[in-house]
């Protein structure tokens, strides 16, 4: 799935996986690290003016469920399937 226009990134990763694989040199969209369980918890500090969201994680599983949180939250949020593995096949047939 190419990655939309006008979204930020929301990356779910851990911080060291977010240091070995930054996400801001796979796109020249905002990213920002937030954690699922910020989400969760309701303090990830994400309103409407960021924009819509589009949620990565690792392997695809978690960003679904962030996604659905965000939304609960009202927010305009969608999950990117397949993760971040899915997100380089992307890259590297663009």
């Amino acid at each position: 799935m190419p990655l939309p226009e006008g979204v930020t990134v929301i990356d779910l990763r851990p911080p060291e996986l977010r240091f070995a694989q930054p996400l801001e040199k796979l796109t020249a969209l905002p990213v920002l690290a937030v954690s699922l369980q910020q989400i969760e918890d309701g303090a990830h500090g994400l309103t409407p003016q960021t924009g819509p969201l589009l949620v990565i994680c690792e392997r695809g599983v978690r960003s679904g469920l962030a996604a659905k949180y965000l939304r609960a939250d009202g927010l305009e949020a969608v999950a990117y399937p397949g993760g971040v593995p899915a997100l380089l096949r992307e890259v590297g047939s663009g």
